[in-house]
C-alpha cells in the first residue's frame, strides 16, 4: 500500500512511502504503453507502432534516437526514440533493457 507522494528535485520523480518504510520511486513524466518492435541484430532495435490511450500509433517515421547508462554498472541503458506517427503526431517513447519496458513522455 502506498502513503501519499512528495515531490523529489528537478528530475520529476514521485516518491511513495512503503508500510514497510521503504520508498518507491516513480517517474511521473513517462506512461507505460505497449510497443511492437522491429527485431534486427538485437531484441528491440526500433519500434514500429505503439498503443496509447487505447489507440495504436503507427510509427512513420524515427525523428531522433539516443542512449544513455549502460557503461555504469550502476545504470541500466535506457534507450530514447523521438518518433512521427503517420499522422504527424511527435511522441517521445523510452525503452528501459533493464525491466524490458516502454513508456512515453506525457
Amino acid at each position: 500500500m502506498f502513503l501519499p507522494f512528495r515531490q523529489k528535485n528537478k528530475y520529476f520523480l514521485k516518491v511513495y512511502q512503503m508500510n514497510d518504510g521503504k520508498e518507491l520511486l516513480a517517474d511521473v513524466n513517462y506512461e507505460p504503453i505497449r510497443v511492437e518492435c522491429y527485431s534486427g541484430y538485437k531484441v528491440n532495435e526500433r519500434p514500429t507502432a505503439f498503443t496509447y490511450q487505447g489507440r495504436r500509433w503507427e510509427i512513420a517515421e524515427i525523428l531522433d534516437r539516443w542512449y544513455e547508462g549502460s557503461t555504469d554498472a550502476g545504470r541500466p541503458a535506457i534507450d530514447y526514440f523521438k518518433v512521427r506517427t503517420a499522422d504527424g503526431q511527435v511522441f517521445l517513447l523510452r525503452y528501459l533493457s533493464l525491466f524490458d519496458a516502454w513508456s512515453v513522455r506525457v
